[in-house]
């Protein structure tokens, strides 16, 4: 990668994993209550933030989180806040990892120091995604609601193996099935993932034993004490995968 140019930010977002998820109940407004922990970890993307004239955005998808979270900051700052966003993409999408939740937060952070901005994020956050607000500070935390109200808690220890099966899932169609099917275990959102995707069932049939679903799916992670443990534990898988550390917070509430 090239040398940042002067007054340019370079952000990990760091991608999260649910430790555990229960589903509370549907909401009025369409979406569900949940109680769940967050672990940020090592695998991140990262986004380049630099002064420019007018915004552009290279390496970013559709719809991108990157520009609806500028579009938040200036609506809530009152004004333009132009800026040349590169995004280095390392989460997979649709994994249940919160790339876009965390490219989001990582936006937010940026372009607040970029222009001199000095107020609250964190509403915002919550408008642009239930997991943007984790996001915005990192660490470990309990959430709790649509996952907007945090309690930190003290991070986890050891390595995680992350695995992925090369799809997506849709969130919105698993909650869905949720809501006819429910769900239970650690990860109560495993049983109607595996019933709107019967290829993840067979994925995580082949994982095998100590193997978790990480929020709506399609992403499985498995706790390790070690890096040889973890190393071992995705050293004969054929598909995508990593090796992650739990991360401690990089930010306040702001």
């Amino acid at each position: 990668m090239t040398p940042s140019p002067p007054g340019a930010l370079v952000l990990p977002a760091h991608a999260k994993l649910n430790l555990d998820l229960a589903v509370v109940g549907a909401r009025a407004d369409g979406y569900h209550e949940v109680c769940t922990r967050l672990q940020a970890i090592s695998l991140h993307d990262l986004l380049w933030i630099e002064p420019a004239s007018a915004t552009s955005l290279e390496g970013g998808f559709p719809d991108d989180l990157v520009l609806r979270a500028q579009a938040a900051l200036e609506r809530a700052a009152g004004r333009r806040l132009p800026a040349r966003f590169r995004l280095v993409k390392r989460i997979p999408a649709g994994a249940g990892l919160g790339g876009g939740s965390a490219d989001a937060a990582a936006a937010l952070r940026g372009l607040s120091r970029l222009h001199g901005l000095d107020f609250e994020l964190a509403p915002l956050a919550a408008d642009l995604g239930a997991d943007v607000p984790f996001q915005l500070a990192g660490g470990a935390a309990v959430a709790r609601g649509r996952g907007e109200r945090l309690t930190p808690v003290a991070a986890d220890a050891g390595w995680y193996a992350i695995a992925w099966p090369g799809f997506a899932l849709s969130t919105s169609a698993v909650y869905r099935r949720w809501d006819e099917v429910g769900g239970d275990g650690e990860n109560a959102l495993t049983r109607p993932a595996f019933d709107v995707e019967p290829k993840l069932a067979e994925f995580a049939s082949m994982l095998g034993v100590g193997w978790r679903m990480t929020g709506s799916g399609s992403a499985f992670f498995r706790p390790a004490g070690s890096r040889a443990e973890a190393d071992s534990a995705i050293a004969r898988l054929d598909c995508w995968t990593a090796l992650a550390r739990p991360v401690g917070a990089w930010g306040g509430p702001r």
